[in-house]
């Protein structure tokens, strides 16, 4: 983990002034089958989209809230990435999608019996989303509803 020192002046103050939420209790489902059996979603912050999709608004004030629909067969390296924050090295993940949309592991996962199967799509979302109320209502729901659809068992989360 960094430290505040590490970033410019301007987003320490940012960080230091973030009313940051708090969810208690956190929201959690126990798993109800073997991890072996379920069909995994993935839903990341590292803002990948495939080229055909609109990219992510770079502008919204508190962030783009939207989401994007990534296949579950999708060739990881023809995702684009569209993530506005300048606070974090994005070489990593440029380099291997993987770090921050883990899809081929995923695969690799199913291959090797550790889970079931993937979904039929994943969510993308941009992340450094500083409001939340929109995510929270609107796109949280549309979200679980497809993966509702797509009897999704298991969520891996990967925050950027």
């Amino acid at each position: 983990m960094g430290s505040l020192d590490e970033f410019s002046l301007g987003v320490q103050l940012f960080l230091r002034a973030y009313p940051w939420r708090r969810i208690e209790p956190v929201p959690w489902a126990a798993r109800r089958k073997p991890l072996a059996q379920c069909r995994l979603g993935l839903v990341s912050s590292a803002g990948f989209a495939l080229p055909s999709q609109a990219p992510f608004g770079r502008s919204i004030l508190g962030g783009d809230v939207s989401f994007r629909l990534v296949p579950g067969d999708v060739d990881s390296k023809t995702l684009v990435n569209h993530h506005r924050s300048d606070s974090f090295d994005h070489s990593g993940m440029l380099r291997d999608v993987n770090v921050a949309f883990p899809i081929d592991r995923a695969r690799e996962m199913v291959q090797s019996g550790r889970i079931g199967s993937v979904a039929n799509h994943h969510v993308s979302f941009m992340g450094s989303i500083t409001a939340t109320g929109r995510l929270i209502k609107r796109s949280a729901p549309e979200v679980a509803e497809h993966f509702k659809r797509d009897q999704v068992d298991i969520a891996l989360l990967v925050p950027v």
